[in-house]
């Protein structure tokens, strides 16, 4: 099978960029290479494009009382348990176990992915969006399904009751509003037909913070927080 990478170590190492299991060394490590690689693009584009339709499927799971009581004791709000509590988590082991078992099953998931089947033609576009020289989302714009993969790659601040608004900025034209989307999640939105037609390589997309339900002149109202020009992905899929 064609890869938009040359091995499986270092294409599973941008599977695990997407998922989100780096450790911050590493992850900053990958983002440099989105920055100036369009191998590295192209890798996390394929990633974004076979990981996160699948979180669409996931049922909503409501935490067990369990899970509270738990957090409680670790915070020590909970003082009959407190120093229970305190012995448990501060044993390294427990972490080292619960780490190698997240670890294990993000590479297992990557490996049964990558030989999975492979749709036989693709148009990818990607983007690093960034605020001050760090990467808070990275775009994937799917030509072919009509819509923008947004994955959140920082916990950005949003001023309460405000909501982020994506937009498609054609070179020398004026915004174009994607849509609103929820920061701190995997966003799909889809692309409609003015959108569709003003997409190249020389446009940027920008997130900016507006009020409740998205900006109500059709433009960004409030302040532009992160850009990020789109970069082509030639040839980002590839045949069984």
């Amino acid at each position: 099978m064609n890869t938009p990478f040359d091995d499986d170590e270092n294409g599973l190492r941008y599977a695990e960029y997407v998922l989100g299991v780096l450790d911050p060394p590493e992850r900053a490590a990958v983002e440099r290479e989105l920055a100036g690689s369009e191998e590295a693009q192209r890798a996390v584009a394929f990633w974004q494009q076979r990981l996160t339709p699948m979180t669409e499927t996931l049922p909503h799971i409501t935490p067990s009382a369990e899970v509270w009581t738990g957090i409680r004791r670790a915070l020590g709000w909970d003082t009959q348990a407190a120093s229970q509590a305190r012995r448990f988590w501060s044993n390294a082991r427990p972490w080292q176990w619960i780490s190698l078992a997240a670890s294990i099953v993000a590479i297992a998931f990557a490996v049964l992915l990558l030989r999975g089947p492979v749709r036989e033609s693709g148009h990818l576009m990607v983007s690093t969006i960034r605020q001050n020289g760090v990467t808070d989302w990275t775009a994937t714009v799917d030509l072919d399904r009509r819509q923008v993969i947004l994955v959140p790659a920082a916990t950005t601040a949003i001023p309460s009751g405000r909501s982020t608004q994506l937009w498609l900025i054609p070179a020398g034209q004026s915004p174009i509003s994607v849509g609103v989307f929820a920061p701190g999640a995997t966003n799909v939105l889809p692309l409609n037909a003015t959108l569709l037609a003003r997409i190249a390589a020389t446009a940027i997309l920008a997130v900016s913070v507006e009020p409740p339900g998205g900006s109500p002149t059709g433009q960004p109202t409030g302040p532009v927080i992160a850009t990020g020009p789109l970069n082509g992905v030639p040839g980002a899929s590839g045949s069984g």
